[in-house]
């Protein structure tokens, strides 16, 4: 489909080329005028982003995309992973406290060696010699499958008690913690940028502002066209 630019460019064209054929001077001025407008400003949205051989300036996004780069992480560390956002989102001040959804988290925990050591310590005990009375260690292993069951399910009900989120946030706003939690973020971040290459990066900046580009093409055309016009009728 053809786009703003194009069509701007098209019936600029279409202009130039009927005033120059039918001889009117008006249409003939409107027409180059518009043209030039548009063509330019077109040509410059494209240097914008593309590398052109003699022309310095050209290509600055690609050329610059570490400067981009470094601002999208001064974006992200300053403005959203701030240390009042991360202390909101722990539930500090007066906001909520958070919500932590750490069950799907424990359902997929092992606890295959908590039921080992627990053995271990049966074993260890003075239980142990008993053990052996009753079919040793091996009696023990029809437990293992309720022993983990219901570890979960105190673990569960442990991490959403209101005093475990109350000292766990005290811990993760400790000056110390709070730096290595915005560490850890930037860390992430910087691992992120550092996969983007210049190419990626013009096409997100492509996509961001396309719409509003295809715009200057537009209003370019148009105001060609008008200051084509007064000069044709100035010459009149």
């Amino acid at each position: 489909m053809l786009n703003k630019s194009m069509i701007t460019n098209l019936v600029a064209l279409l202009l130039l080329l009927g005033g120059y054929f039918l001889k009117q001077a008006l249409v003939l001025h409107i027409g180059l005028f518009a043209w030039a407008g548009a063509l330019t400003n077109w040509i410059a949205i494209h240097m914008l982003f593309e590398k052109v051989p003699g022309f310095y300036g050209s290509g600055v996004i690609p050329a610059r995309f570490e400067e981009f780069k470094a601002g999208i992480r001064h974006l992200m560390m300053t403005q959203f992973f701030t240390d009042e956002n991360i202390d909101r989102f722990l539930g500090g001040g007066n906001g909520p406290r958070p919500d932590l959804h750490l069950a799907p988290v424990i359902e997929k925990v092992d606890l295959s060696p908590a039921f080992d050591a627990f053995v271990t310590v049966i074993k260890e005990s003075s239980f142990g010699g008993m053990l052996g009375f009753v079919g040793g260690e091996a009696a023990l292993k029809p437990l293992k499958t309720p022993f983990v069951k219901t570890m979960k399910k105190s673990l569960i009900r442990m991490t959403q008690d209101d005093a475990f989120i109350e000292n766990l946030r005290e811990e993760l706003e400790q000056p110390d913690v709070m730096a290595d939690i915005k560490r850890q973020i930037e860390e992430i971040i910087e691992k992120r940028l550092d996969e983007l290459t210049p190419q990626i990066v013009k096409e997100i900046i492509q996509e961001m502002i396309k719409t509003h580009l295809g715009w200057l093409v537009v209003w370019g055309g148009v105001f060609g066209g008008l200051i084509g016009l007064i000069a044709a009728l100035l010459k009149v």
